[in-house]
């Protein structure tokens, strides 16, 4: 971690410190405790009893929950509190959206580190892992966006919610705001932009980040169309290279040096996503411009989390963001890539676990408590 990462990291620190809740303590203790359990648990392993929820447009979405244990009765002891105001952990939901060509087990150590602590919601998006094909018209992130509604809607319909999102899971959540702005703080509490953006993209880097800058978002769009059109040569291609894949897969979702089984992890889930679906998403990312609904996101506490070596959405996306969103905290993860939920998965849950707790309570969010908002979550 760099000079500044730590000073920043101290910082955010002290500005937890001071908020003086009991709960910030006791919760930040508690997910510690937890923690290296997706170490334990092999890759893509976590599952609960699948749901299906239908979309507007009829496609069935694979849709998990993990519930909390029947007897925890969990609740965040403040001072100053009456019993009746204590926030209850247990009346908490957080909803997880996984990016582009992954699916749900991509959240692995999140979901790992928070079972048994909240209740958890993880669900394939559409034409992704489990969930049904879309139709190529329907493949956008504004669906992707009433999909996350609807899910809520049927498996969180009360308390209040924290939406997690990482690279298109993030676009999701922006793109909710857009539609649905007066969700954020009534249903929805907080919200996690893990890796992700509101625009700005070079479009060819997030299908084929080893074609140079210099090609243009209609090239990039000549040249997917007209992969698409052969995709069943396109999918025998992936199959044979595989071992060039798990090369391309190491050098752009992770940023250091990291298990084997994390790339192959990787891999298998972007392998296992049909080119189809690939070129049917693609136009979203040059099409994405949703900076100007970010203001929507200050309502609420607001967790921005991103790798410094990401060369797909690159670190500049989220300090743009950062500074778009009055009252949003910035956690830059030194050296991580695209996949820093898994690369650097300790530090992101612990920024999670922060940003828990100023859901359940906006005062003990470091934005309240600090003097520089743009401070890093430990």
């Amino acid at each position: 971690m760099s000079w500044k990462s730590r000073m920043l990291t101290a910082a955010g620190a002290a500005g937890v410190a001071a908020a003086g809740t009991a709960y910030g303590v006791a919760r930040h203790r508690h997910i510690i405790a937890n923690r290296g359990a997706g170490d334990v648990a092999r890759l893509g392993s976590l599952h609960s009893e699948p749901r299906i929820v239908v979309a507007s447009d009829g496609v069935e979405l694979h849709v998990e929950v993990d519930e909390l244990p029947a007897e925890s009765g969990k609740r965040a002891r403040h001072r100053g509190r009456s019993r009746s105001d204590e926030p209850r952990v247990g009346d908490l939901t957080v909803v997880f959206v996984h990016g582009f060509t992954l699916n749900l087990d991509s959240w692995h150590f999140q979901r790992a580190g928070y079972r048994g602590q909240v209740r958890t919601v993880f669900y394939d998006q559409r034409s992704h892992g489990r969930s049904g094909r879309a139709s190529r018209e329907n493949s956008t992130i504004e669906h992707c966006a009433e999909d996350l509604l609807q899910v809520i809607d049927e498996v969180a319909p009360d308390g209040p919610v924290v939406l997690v999102g990482h690279s298109m899971g993030g676009m999701t959540i922006v793109a909710l705001a857009e539609s649905h702005p007066e969700l954020f703080g009534t249903r929805i509490a907080g919200v996690g932009l893990v890796a992700t953006t509101a625009g700005g993209l070079s479009p060819l880097h997030m299908i084929v980040p080893v074609i140079p800058e210099g090609f243009g978002a209609d090239i990039a769009q000549r040249v997917i169309a007209g992969l698409a059109r052969g995709s069943r040569v396109i999918e025998h291609m992936r199959r044979l290279s595989s071992s060039v894949a798990l090369v391309v897969t190491d050098m752009f979702a992770f940023g250091d040096e990291v298990p084997a089984a994390y790339i192959e992890f990787v891999d298998q889930m972007i392998s296992a996503t049909p080119f189809d679906v690939l070129s049917e998403f693609f136009p979203n990312f040059d099409a994405l411009d949703k900076f100007s609904v970010l203001n929507a996101l200050e309502r609420v506490p607001t967790a921005i989390i991103c790798g410094t070596s990401d060369k797909l959405t690159s670190i500049g996306h989220s300090r743009k963001m950062q500074k778009a969103i009055a009252g949003s905290v910035l956690t830059e993860c030194e050296g991580a890539g695209h996949m820093v939920l898994i690369e650097r998965h300790e530090q992101v849950n612990a920024a999670l676990d922060q940003l828990i707790g100023g859901a359940l309570d906006p005062s003990t969010w470091p934005a309240q408590t600090a003097p520089d908002a743009s401070v890093e979550a430990p």
